[in-house]
């Protein structure tokens, strides 16, 4: 190391004002109190092993079980009840030796003594479904009538399951035991690692009302209908017990189903025959393999004719929909499923449905063709007919390119009465049309960018998580968060002008929130889902990819991690090692910020120091002295004095005059010129040709200072504006925290004539910095959110049905007087 270059450095540091570099690097630090934001994650993710490795895949030992299914199912209409029986085969691919098996039994959470309902907190944060209020002293406590139908509806059924056997493959009785939503299968024989076994379960059980229960599956009834008695439509999921999945870093999954964290579950192979009133569609998991029997010629042929169509096909129209609603039948018909490779089965069934399908054409070798298709009544009207199955192929052509081909044969969306659910191949989904006392059927703005974006978040979700298989019982984020991420790319691409909710922007309102756990909490135990396991961690993904990597190193990364986890079962530890091993940059202080805290983005800018190089050559530097005092304000005493018009001693005695009222004090001497000529000499070569560019290029130097308010260090955006009107942009990575994590100071240097006006921070509010008026300097003048809040209510009012408005006459001008006076 050459010691007297360091030297050097040091002083013209000195030079340039910083007088004191080891304070600098511990502002606002006091002993002891250092937190290293860039601490690795080693200590906080599991060890990598055979199973898993350090780069984030699947190890050389991988292993997941297979379980088979083969169901045969009945739909009793008027009871509306389901009974079924299915035949499991359940393969043991690990390494380990299996005494009983876990089965799942979420119909169970219905019941009045299961965990869900008795740990209900009333009135607390987080309850699903209607919702009640604690008193607070001057009001008393309130139940919604939501609550109590729900109450009602509940008192009134027997709901759960009922288990009537559960048997071997040669029909033997098995030992079981019923936990609340689960139940252990006691086995005769231990199953040994790659053996099998095949056993059977009859169940059956009264499918719940979704509107009274706020359920993810059950009935919603139509009383106005022309049929006597009215109609039905029936989603059905989580409705046959399945096995809990066996995991290499859990085993059995079996935690108590509550209702918010959801499930993880094994692929398989499904067989299933569901029997169904004769007049009723069918939409489920799968590919029709008995359509010849259950289809008319003309549905048959019009499924041809959709596999080439510009616009989706009616397969059932409106008009045969709408006879179809009238009658009803006592005749049954069965409808045969096969799905391959699924981690689930659901299916909508309804003598109401239209049915319309429009084929998506793919490059891929396994499945070129894929069938996307919507079932909806004729409350969906017109807004399904233009959106449903044309937001479900979008979907597929925006995810495959970050992802992989789709790779089953249908892609459908079933209205019904859940909002928006999803499972392999079929999503569930909500909004409809306004019935008009005309007949008309229209839709409000709002409706319609809530079905678009619906659609392709729930068709999104056969991507993440029923193909890239997380655990969503342990971190919901995993599938809404990375869903949503995608969501809102596909979405924009749609629209840009719809509120996609997942710009840096939606979500700094939350993370300065009292209200919130870290996103890496297990799903039961959040506070507010919505904000902490959807928008943040999208958020946090755009920020990530538009501002922290860029998008060809994101898109790469976020490909390979989709493509390694297909039909496979990645953990978080999974996504955040390969995005690092995958993009070449170390991102643990990044998810160790967003996901393992409740810190938020608060950067301010606190100062601005212009500083100039000392050139050591009395000439110029006196010079630049005397015009720095020259500029100064002068003393509003003196200035009073000059209007008044008094002169000054010195003024009115000329006579008197001595050197220095020709020379200041900033008057060169030989002496400071000699001194120069030898500071010259004494500098090595290269050292003086540096001085001699810097004096001669004289360029600005500035110093900001710059404070974490909150905690969560994120790479600082700069704006910086010129005296000349033009505009840069600069990027100072997240590292410069590294060693002083609240507060820093950056050096910025501008060419001669290139001098600093201003300095926003985040100037297009890319990082979810929670404080913009202290992201400027100088300071501005900023609207107040209240304001900025009033001034959008006055503007958006976004459930205006404009298509229904439209229609308005206007009203005469003596009528339009009345009506302004009242």
């Amino acid at each position: 190391m050459n010691n007297k270059k360091y030297i050097f450095s040091f002083v013209a540091l000195l030079a340039l004002g910083v007088t004191d570099i080891a304070k600098a690097s511990v502002v606002n630090q006091t002993k002891g109190s250092f937190e290293d934001k860039f601490r690795q994650l080693d200590e906080v993710l599991p060890t990598p092993n055979g199973y898993r490795n350090a780069a984030g895949e699947p190890g050389e030992r991988y292993w997941q079980q297979q379980v088979d299914y083969k169901i045969d199912v009945t739909l009793d209409e008027a009871r509306r009840r389901l009974s079924g029986k299915e035949e499991i085969t359940y393969h043991n691919n690990s390494p380990y030796t299996l005494k009983y098996l876990w089965v799942q039994l979420d119909q169970n959470i219905f019941k009045p003594d299961s965990m869900a309902n008795q740990s209900n907190n009333f009135g607390g944060i987080g309850r699903r479904g209607p919702k009640t209020q604690i008193g607070n002293g001057k009001e008393p406590a309130k139940l919604s009538l939501g609550e109590l139908r729900r109450q009602q509806f509940m008192a009134d059924n027997e709901l759960g399951y009922e288990i009537h056997g559960v048997t071997d493959n040669v029909g033997k009785a098995l030992s079981f035991t019923t936990v609340g939503t689960h139940m252990r299968i006691d086995l005769p024989q231990p199953l040994k690692p790659n053996s099998q076994l095949t056993f059977n379960i009859d169940f059956a059980f009264n499918i719940v009302e979704e509107d009274a229960v706020s359920a993810r599956s059950g009935y919603e009834h139509f009383a106005d209908d022309a049929r006597p008695g009215g109609n039905d439509i029936f989603l059905l999921a989580q409705w046959f017990p399945r096995l809990h999945a066996y995991t290499d870093y859990e085993a059995w999954t079996n935690k108590e189903f509550l209702g918010r964290g959801e499930f993880t579950l094994e692929f398989g192979n499904y067989e299933v025959n569901i029997t169904v009133p004769a007049d009723h569609i069918v939409s489920a998991t799968g590919e029709l393999v008995n359509a010849q029997e259950v289809l008319s010629a003309t549905q048959l042929e019009r499924l041809e004719q959709a596999k080439h169509a510009k616009r989706p096909v009616f397969i059932v129209t409106e008009e045969e929909a709408l006879e179809n609603e009238k009658a009803g039948t006592s005749k049954q018909k069965t409808w045969q499923f096969r799905a391959d490779n699924v981690r689930d089965f659901a299916w909508g069934s309804s003598r109401k449905f239209m049915w319309d399908a429009k084929a998506y054409h793919q490059n891929s070798k396994e499945t070129p063709m894929v069938m996307a298709m919507s079932f909806y009544p004729k409350e969906g009207g017109d807004l399904w007919k233009k959106y449903s199955t044309e937001s479900v192929i979008h979907t597929m052509e925006v995810y495959s390119r970050f992802s992989f081909d789709y790779p089953y044969p249908t892609a459908q969306s079933v209205n019904g009465p859940v909002g928006g659910m999803e499972y392999p191949m079929i999503t569930f989904n909500g909004p409809r049309t306004e019935l008009q006392e005309d007949g008309s059927r229209t839709y409000s703005q709002a409706e319609k960018r809530f079905l678009i974006g619906v659609v392709i978040h729930e068709i999104g979700h056969i991507y993440f998580p029923m193909i890239v298989n997380s655990d969503e019982r342990q971190w919901t984020w995993m599938d809404e968060g990375l869903n949503s991420f995608l969501d809102g790319v596909a979405g924009r691409e749609w629209d840009p002008n719809i509120p996609w909710g997942v710009e840096p922007r939606d979500i700094v309102d939350y993370m300065k929130s009292e209200i919130q756990v870290p996103v890496m909490t297990q799903s039961d135990s959040v506070l507010r889902l919505g904000p902490n396991a959807y928008t943040k961690p999208a958020v946090a993904l755009n920020i990530l990819r538009e501002v922290i990597l860029g998008r060809e190193l994101f898109d790469f990364a976020f490909q390979e991690y989709a493509q390694r986890w297909k039909f496979k079962r990645p953990t978080p530890s999974d996504f955040f090692r390969t995005m690092e091993e995958a993009s070449g940059v170390d991102l643990d202080w990044f998810w160790r910020g967003w996901f393992y805290t409740t810190d938020h983005v608060d950067i301010a800018i606190d100062k601005v120091y212009k500083l100039r190089l000392d050139t050591h050559n009395p000439d110029i530097d006196f010079a630049r002295l005397r015009t720095i005092e020259q500029n100064k304000p002068s003393s509003l005493f003196v200035e009073r004095n000059k209007a008044e018009g008094r002169t000054l001693w010195i003024e009115r005695n000329p006579d008197v005059r001595d050197f220095y009222d020709e020379h200041d004090r900033f008057t060169v001497t030989n002496k400071e010129r000699n001194k120069y000529q030898a500071f010259l000499k004494s500098l090595k070569p290269w050292e003086r040709r540096t001085l001699e560019r810097a004096v001669q290029e004289d360029k600005n130097y500035y110093v900001l200072e710059f404070s974490n308010l909150g905690g969560l260090v994120m790479p600082i955006l700069l704006e910086l504006t010129y005296m000349d009107g033009t505009t840069e942009q600069q990027y100072i990575p997240a590292e410069i925290w590294r060693r002083t994590p609240k507060k820093v100071r950056k050096l910025i240097v501008t060419d001669k004539g290139k001098e600093i006006q201003s300095v926003v921070v985040d100037p297009g509010w890319e990082t979810a910095d929670v404080d913009v008026e202290n992201n400027h300097y100088p300071r501005q003048i900023i609207p107040s959110r209240l304001e900025a809040f009033k001034a959008k209510k006055r503007t958006q009012k976004v459930h205006r049905d404009i298509m229904q408005d439209i229609k308005t006459e206007l009203a005469p001008e003596k009528e339009k007087d009345e009506t302004q006076e009242k």
